[in-house]
């Protein structure tokens, strides 16, 4: 599933490609994956921005009578975006995921969106105001928010039963960390994946909140520049635990195990983050 640190990049690339282009088609290909309005209130439709709303990204834009739009995309597991210079005619496909729909720019140029799951869940929201979107209102803050400090982080762990791998994923909780980065943020802070977050430490919750603003922070920087088609591959690649099993841990040498639980699967290193102990 996309993250913050690679929805934020390729928010940047499609600011950088598409600001100041006009909406010239948006044809959808699975009808389910609209959620709210039609494609036909974006038409003609200046593009103004693209940001990252936690796992999601903004296509913002006003029309010629300065209204605004927003054009809000939920990647799901496995959805993404694909560039064009030139949009192909039609709806042929293009690339190996699945075409969920086509947004075609004035000078030639677009994007499609799609999803590579079994499963579709990429999902698009068109909305006068992100707020209305019912993913975006129930939204926790951002770890990557610069007025989001160590107090804000206690107090949303403080009194929780429940798992802090799980915590770090809910979005209502926190926005924008999904499955790797949580393998990641609790291997760097030296956690279990299932010690519940009332019983963490102050220690401890120090240590998570310096990993995670660490993690995001310098994962962020490190897709900095990097084209949406390898945004993904650069990711995996740079991962030190998550899809690791089997492989040392590259902290200690330890075999990197694997926690499976409600449909979900962790990774994590016994002697850094469990005292030892496998997890069943």
């Amino acid at each position: 599933m996309p993250e913050a640190p690679e929805v934020h990049e390729l928010a940047a690339f499609l600011t950088a490609h598409a600001s100041g282009r006009e909406i010239r088609g948006f044809d959808i290909a699975l009808a389910k994956m609209l959620k709210a309005g039609e494609p036909s209130a974006v038409l003609g439709c200046r593009v103004a921005a693209v940001t990252r709303i936690a796992k999601m990204i903004d296509v913002a834009v006003t029309d010629p009578a300065g209204t605004p739009w927003h054009i809000v995309v939920h990647f799901g597991h496995d959805g993404w975006v694909l560039w064009h210079d030139a949009v192909p005619d039609g709806m042929a496909r293009a690339g190996d995921a699945t075409l969920m729909a086509r947004i075609r720019l004035d000078d030639g140029a677009g994007f499609d969106l799609t999803d590579a799951g079994q499963w579709k869940s990429l999902t698009v929201h068109i909305v006068p105001h992100t707020a209305d979107i019912p993913a975006v209102a129930k939204l926790g803050p951002d770890p990557l928010d610069p007025a989001f400090d160590l107090a804000d982080f206690a107090a949303i762990l403080a009194g929780r039963k429940k798992q802090i791998k799980a915590l770090l994923q809910d979005q209502a909780a926190l926005a924008g960390i999904g499955n790797a980065y949580s393998d990641e943020i609790l291997h760097a802070a030296r956690l279990s994946p299932v010690v519940h977050a009332s019983a963490l430490s102050q220690d401890e919750v120090g240590r998570l909140f310096e990993a995670m603003r660490t993690i995001l922070t310098e994962s962020t920087a490190a897709r900095r520049g990097v084209a949406p088609e390898d945004l993904k591959a650069t990711k995996h690649a740079a991962l030190r635990v998550h899809r690791r099993t089997g492989e040392p841990c590259p902290v200690c040498g330890d075999v990197i195990r694997e926690l499976t639980f409600s449909g979900a699967a962790a990774q994590y290193c016994p002697t850094c983050q469990t005292g030892g102990v496998a997890l069943d």
